[in-house]
């Protein structure tokens, strides 16, 4: 799959469930390779802003989208990557905080 299709694939489904992608069409597209380079990688789209162990089970957390975005996104406006993120971050309605690392420390040493 190229980064344009997964482009597509991945905005048909998240918008419907109020996740955008993130404006700068620039960085979007360097994060959506990263997934593509993980999924190749590993065998799966692990999130390009955190180390992966190359063990799916223990990487679960951070399969993009991770279970972190819901949270980062409620509270920030963003996810930790800032691939998705809200209306209101899109449109500079909310500050564009710093999104703290939500993965607990024991995973990410392996």
């Amino acid at each position: 799959m190229d980064v344009e299709k997964l482009y597509e694939a991945l905005k048909k489904v998240q918008e419907p469930k109020g996740y955008y992608f993130n404006e700068d069409r620039t960085r979007t597209m360097e994060l959506l390779e990263g997934l593509l380079e993980n999924k190749e990688r590993y065998g799966y789209m692990a999130c390009p802003c955190r180390l992966a162990s190359g063990d799916r089970e223990w990487d679960k957390d951070i399969i993009c989208p991770c279970v972190y975005r819901t949270p980062d996104v409620e509270e920030y406006g963003s996810c930790y990557c800032n691939l998705y993120v809200s209306t209101e971050w899109n449109e500079e309605k909310i500050p564009h905080d710093y999104v703290p690392e939500r993965r607990p420390p024991e995973k990410t040493r392996f």
